[in-house]
């Protein structure tokens, strides 16, 4: 038998769902929510509704954008004739905040994980093969973390580009290994773009 009502095992349940949230942290935030800030609880609910309404992913790059006119994907940005793979939208939110970098982007949410069922069509690599053979893609940059699956992708990457007779570069090992792009500081992210070499 529950210790809690059932909506409040709801609530707790929804809220484990978070990353890095456990239970005693979904129970704080649940009992904070309902005894100290209902409006901010209301607030949040349809923040929540209207993001899961109107925000998809880009049909070219695969970052979450809110209509047809993707931001990472204007005319401007193509002309730079690069794109840039990243794992996940926080990572590209951290290469366009803490760099010059103003080219395209390829989100791949995630990275090849054969034993947890993630190949080629669940991080779109079909569509990027279609972005690439459209072009005009004159380097691939490949800036996933330096883990041992966003090594055996990136290795996928520079193959699928090699294939199609476009230079690719990696950024630089500025990275800590394991480490996480969006937790970078921003000057080390900067230096390890700025210092990628050819794969």
């Amino acid at each position: 038998m529950s210790t809690y009502s059932p909506r409040l095992t709801q609530l707790i349940d929804a809220l484990r769902r978070l990353p890095g949230v456990g239970p005693k942290s979904a129970q704080r935030m649940a009992f904070h929510l309902l005894d100290r800030d209902r409006d901010g609880a209301a607030q949040l609910g349809i923040a929540i509704g209207a993001a899961l309404d109107g925000i998809e992913r880009c049909p070219s790059c695969r970052m979450f954008c809110e209509d047809q006119s993707c931001r990472y994907c204007n005319p401007q940005r193509q002309a730079s004739g690069q794109i840039c793979v990243v794992e996940s939208p926080a990572d590209l939110i951290a290469i366009e905040h803490n760099t010059g970098y103003r080219g395209r982007y390829f989100v791949l949410m995630g990275r090849l994980s054969p034993l947890d069922g993630i190949g080629p069509e669940e991080l779109g690599l079909p569509a990027l093969a279609a972005l690439l053979e459209r072009g005009p893609v004159e380097e691939l940059i490949v800036a996933l973390n330096p883990s041992v699956e966003g090594e055996a992708t990136a290795y996928y990457l520079i193959e699928m580009a090699h294939a199609r007779g476009i230079k690719v570069t990696r950024i630089a090992h500025g990275v800590p290994m394991g480490g996480e792009l969006e937790y970078v500081d921003g000057g080390t992210l900067s230096h390890a773009l700025a210092g990628r070499t050819p794969a």
